[in-house]
């Protein structure tokens, strides 16, 4: 696929950049941090505290969110293990990453799809909450770069995935 070569050389520059910057350890344990908290867990914690306080909106929520997430993890998967990307510790020659990926593939980026599906999700319930929660979603999926388990079109994918099946759930999007 000639077509794919220069997106790939693109992301692989942008990548080098991004392994380049000042301040490498603190930029580590910060991502470290950030990509922690979108492992998952506390979007069950989330999901499950609001049905449990919010009454019937909060359990027909909580119902929704979890099918969104549910198809927001097939759809991932299909894309994970049909594009089967390399992971940039695999692709390119003498790196290694900060951290050991839960898995071998690094396209689509499940933490970015998860992070901004919730993103979505919760900004309709909580508009107030969308500036804090886009900040920490791009966080997350500049974190994965920087830990060096991600290009950035991993994230990018990834980004768009969980907002797009965010908005499909919520009624924006009719497929």
């Amino acid at each position: 696929m000639k077509w794919l070569a220069p997106i790939q050389e693109f992301d692989v520059q942008i990548f080098n950049w991004c392994m380049a910057r000042r301040r490498r350890e603190q930029l580590t344990a910060l991502s470290r941090a950030v990509s922690r908290s979108a492992d998952g867990w506390l979007y069950l914690i989330f999901f499950v505290a609001f049905a449990l306080t919010g009454g019937q909106t909060g359990v027909a929520f909580a119902k929704l969110a979890f099918m969104a997430f549910f198809v927001e993890r097939a759809l991932y998967l299909i894309m994970k293990n049909t594009c089967r990307r390399n992971r940039p510790q695999d692709a390119l020659e003498a790196f290694t990453s900060f951290i050991v990926p839960s898995d071998k593939f690094s396209f689509p980026s499940g933490h970015t799809s998860a992070a901004f599906l919730f993103m979505v999700l919760v900004s309709s319930q909580f508009p107030a909450l969308f500036p804090f929660l886009l900040i920490w979603s791009c966080g997350v999926a500049l974190s994965r770069i920087f830990l060096g388990v991600h290009f950035p079109t991993d994230t990018l994918v990834g980004a768009s995935l969980g907002s797009l099946v965010a908005f499909w759930a919520l009624g924006g999007l009719a497929l």
